[in-house]
């Protein structure tokens, strides 16, 4: 049978105790160490971690008070927190035990001990560090994650008025817990402002939680946000919380709100009345204290007033609206934004030291970027890869002439200035240019499939 804990150090002072400790838990663990001078305690931890420590109270220099104990107690936990413990002596006393428990021990037992007691302690002992392991690995987990996550985000590239105006927004706004409605076409970095209010807000040292309200079918929309309770459906094998209890006291961003479907509306709009979750399967109301950011590329003004989306729950998320400018409204921007991006793909790619010609970037100011920021990008990502020129020209963008309107050649598009036109022409361009593979038009464009599905159904795209 596999030993299940790892590596023990035991530190007293008499060598037949030593002895016999060895003897008994190495049937038990893979590796036990063993140490009579209590001064070699911060080399043996600097060498070494361990999953328990048993250690001595009573040392030579102190026989029966347990201060030598305590005081190596307190070094071991102060090089390591989260160090699991156990105390043996054999002149314990429930106030000794106190005192140590206080202290950071995990536990206390006195010699002579029972072999199948102290077994059973070191192997509940065990348990707990892998416990406190488990839980710092998951954080580590989870603070790298948010670094990956937020990396693309640290700063907000551009400096046109358009978007100088958005910040004064943001900078009044953050610190508030006022609703915030964000408007703007795709790709124009909605969650980007999303997670600038949060990381500007009171809330910033809390979760930060982004749902994609446009992936939610109606039958995984309560689970998801609401949470479950096991047994619930089929495949409710455990209690699960759902997204508004793991943003409590954090944000949560609800992107492509006004894909949502009358019911699932008024489900959303009852829980932000009652600041309440009910998981499904139960009947507790469990209160939450979320700060609500919503976005959407919908005219949802226009939605509400032929009755497609409710005017109680657009009152109740837009508090502050922020309009998010098209890329083709920031053209200023789009030298900088280029340079970001190349030097993030150059980078990537091992082209370190590639540059952008004059003449590229007067070329991607005249691009009409129907997908925006996020088009931008991947036509850069793209250029860079394909490119064999030390300095990318015109030419590395010719992919853009196939597939979209420049803003001096649209003849194709009769100079229409109609968005939803330009939208759906543009999405027909680029389905017929893949041969009517919906995956490649959704990433040419800068969608998600689901995303592109919707706009198909909402052109009668055929």
């Amino acid at each position: 049978m596999e030993k299940e804990i790892q590596k023990i150090l035991i530190i007293d002072d008499d060598e037949d105790v030593l002895f016999a400790a060895k003897m008994l838990l190495k049937k038990h663990v893979k590796e036990v160490l063993i140490e009579k001078d209590p001064r070699k305690i911060p080399f043996l931890l600097n060498q070494s971690s361990y999953d328990v420590i048993l250690l001595d109270m009573n040392f030579s220099q102190d026989t029966t008070s347990g201060k030598e104990g305590m005081y190596w107690l307190e070094q071991i936990k102060e090089r390591d927190p989260h160090a699991v413990v156990i105390l043996i002596t054999a002149y314990g006393d429930v106030e000794t035990a106190v005192n140590a428990l206080k202290k950071g021990a995990t536990d206390f037992v006195l010699k002579p001990w029972q072999n199948e007691k102290l077994i059973a302690t070191i192997h509940a002992a065990a348990k707990l560090k892998n416990s406190y392991n488990q839980v710092n690995k998951l954080q580590q987990e989870k603070q790298q994650l948010e670094e990956s996550i937020d990396a693309p985000f640290k700063s907000i590239i551009g400096e046109s008025k358009a978007l100088r105006n958005v910040f004064t927004i943001i900078d009044k706004v953050a610190s508030t817990d006022a609703n915030v409605l964000i408007l703007g076409e795709n790709g124009t970095g909605k969650e980007l402002i999303a997670r600038a209010l949060h990381k500007k807000s009171r809330r910033k040292d809390n979760s930060f939680v982004s749902v994609d309200m446009g992936a939610l079918t109606d039958s995984l929309f309560e689970s998801e946000l609401f949470g479950h309770k096991k047994g619930a459906f089929t495949d409710a094998k455990i209690d699960r919380a759902g997204r508004f209890e793991i943003a409590d006291k954090g944000t949560i961003f609800l992107d492509e709100i006004g894909n949502l479907s009358a019911a699932l509306q008024a489900k959303l709009l009852n829980v932000l009345q009652s600041r309440t979750v009910t998981r499904l399967g139960s009947n507790e109301a469990i209160p939450f204290d979320t700060r609500l950011i919503c976005a959407t590329n919908e005219d949802i003004h226009s939605m509400v007033a032929k009755g497609n989306f409710r005017q109680d729950l657009l009152y109740r998320i837009n508090t502050v609206e922020i309009h998010l400018p098209a890329l083709r409204d920031r053209i200023e921007d789009i030298p900088l934004l280029a340079d970001h991006f190349l030097t993030l793909y150059a980078s990537k790619y091992k082209k370190e030291g590639l540059k952008i010609d004059p003449s590229a970037i007067r070329l991607l100011q005249k691009y009409g970027w129907p997908g925006n920021i996020r088009e931008l990008q991947h036509a850069i990502e793209r250029a860079t890869i394909m490119s064999d020129n030390v300095n990318l020209q015109s030419d590395d963008f010719f992919f853009l002439n196939n597939k979209g309107p420049i803003t001096e050649q649209s003849d194709s598009m009769e100079d229409s200035f109609n968005l939803d036109e330009v939208e759906k022409q543009t999405i027909q361009k680029a389905i017929q240019i893949h041969g009517g593979n919906i995956s490649k038009a959704a990433e040419e464009l800068g969608l998600t499939r689901a995303s592109l599905y919707r706009r198909i159904s909402k052109y009668d795209i055929s």
